[in-house]
């Protein structure tokens, strides 16, 4: 059942112990974001294993993840803006600014969907090849982007607006979202990659199919009566005083995750200039194993997002101290338990996504580079999703921007030049170089800010 039924069994949120509620919020989040991940990474584990062309299948669809993260983005964009606001309105008791929120943000997650689509129908190509596809890889990621792009209205509306289901409390509606694509996705891919013999046009048409029943799963529950926040006819029309403030929010996660995208560029062009196919190809499993850690991590915080929101709009300022530290130690707690096993077992995760033995030895220690400061990321996705639930839009562009473009591709194109002996294996050192210089940024500046946003929460407090 879930647990935001009413507008008079809301504050559930306030009263509630942190620690349960927390597990009732966080663990269907971060179900979803396991499911999510799997959805993420299915096609590439069937791909990698298809045989004779596995391994050159497997890059030419990586080489595609710059232009599926851009998607995902601007899902992000709208969804993760837009949801916060939605939970801040529901602390103030604003019902009917939510519901228009919620409804500008599904008109503009549809009008996006459209402009994308066209865009990567038309130039797919052209992007694949700036991207580091070369003349063996180019023909795979043409055709699995082809048939992916058809589904691009379907990953939108899925992804963005499932997470309002998950700011207005309703946690396992939010993971049975994911769960029936990524259920349907696993079925599917073995059908069409090996049964009907399509290889990776396969992988594409299972992924839209999967994300199509999705897609309507979450637009029928947020149209039905079980819903708290509903999508209206009359709020969908897009109005500017609405919609601006959720896409300023939302653009620190859009940077975030489009930000992968233009790594992933920098990253494939540096390993070809320096390596082969076979270091762009252990790139797409480097980036596929840093899902384990970045989705369940924003799982915890989605879990954790609808708590601090709604306490920091109703002016709590002890409840949203102490579920930030909640939210700190859990999600600490599993970057270090996760950055511990890949270095303990690299080549298990290598072995999940091909058979090919030369790229599995080869991964195995760009993994253990890749990820080695993986141990303190928790702080910073702790840290990020606090910002971004308490509507701090600036806070939440600078910790993004610090981490991706200042520090991480400079360094991608700073490291080889630094260390000559192995330059393939230099690229991936400027993973973990950044991630130790932006986490300790963002603890600097999330320290001295906290203590401004609890304090202003205070004087309100006592002003009202």
């Amino acid at each position: 059942m879930d647990i935001m039924q009413t507008n008079e069994d809301k504050e559930f949120l306030r009263t509630e112990p942190l620690g349960k509620l927390l597990l009732r919020l966080a663990l269907p989040t971060v179900t979803a974001q396991l499911i999510n991940m799997l959805y993420n990474i299915v096609d590439r584990i069937y791909i990698g294993h298809i045989p004779d062309i596995g391994a050159t299948a497997l890059t030419g669809v990586g080489v595609c993840m710059p232009l599926i993260m851009i998607v995902s983005a601007f899902a992000a964009l709208v969804g993760y803006g837009g949801a916060p606001r939605a939970s801040i309105f529901m602390g103030k008791q604003d019902k009917e600014s939510a519901e228009k929120t919620l409804g500008n943000c599904f008109t503009l997650q549809i009008f996006i969907s459209l402009v994308l689509t066209a865009v990567l129908l038309i130039w797919n190509r052209e992007f694949l090849m700036a991207f580091g596809a070369s003349a063996n890889t180019i023909e795979y990621g043409v055709n699995y982007m082809n048939i992916y792009a058809l589904g691009t209205i379907f990953v939108e509306v899925t992804l963005g607006m499932n997470a309002f289901i998950t700011a207005q409390g309703f946690a396992k509606t939010g993971m049975f979202s994911v769960l029936i694509g990524a259920v349907a996705n696993i079925i599917l891919d073995p059908i069409f990659i090996f049964g009907f013999h399509m290889d990776v046009r396969g992988a594409a048409l299972a992924t839209i199919i999967s994300q199509a029943l999705s897609c309507i799963w979450v637009v029928t529950f947020l149209c039905g009566k079980k819903t708290f926040l509903r999508i209206k006819r009359k709020n969908l029309g897009l109005a500017p005083e609405i919609i601006l403030p959720c896409l300023a929010l939302g653009i620190a996660t859009f940077i975030m995750q489009a930000s992968e995208s233009v790594i992933s560029v920098c990253f494939n062009s540096s390993l070809q200039k320096y390596g082969s196919d076979i270091a762009v190809g252990a790139m797409t499993i480097l980036t596929s194993v840093m899902q384990f850690a970045m989705l369940p991590l924003q799982g915890l915080g989605q879990g954790a997002q609808p708590i601090i929101s709604y306490c920091y709009g109703a002016g709590d300022s002890g409840r949203v101290q102490s579920a930030f530290k909640l939210l700190l130690k859990v999600s600490l707690g599993y970057s270090v338990l996760l950055w511990g096993m890949v270095m303990l077992f690299p080549g298990g995760f290598a072995a999940m996504f091909t058979s090919d033995a030369q790229l599995v030895e080869y991964t195995k220690t760009a993994l253990r580079i890749y990820m080695g400061s993986m141990f303190l990321f928790g702080i910073q996705m702790a840290c990020q999703m606090t910002f971004n639930a308490l509507g701090k839009a600036a806070e939440s562009i600078v910790v993004a921007v610090m981490r991706k473009f200042v520090l991480l591709i400079p360094l991608i194109y700073i490291m080889p030049c630094l260390i000559q002996g192995n330059q393939t294996m230099a690229v991936y050192l400027a993973e973990p170089i950044a991630d130790f210089l932006a986490v300790t940024f963002t603890a600097v500046l999330f320290t001295v800010q906290f203590k401004k946003i609890l304090r202003k929460i205070e004087k309100n407090r006592k002003i009202a």
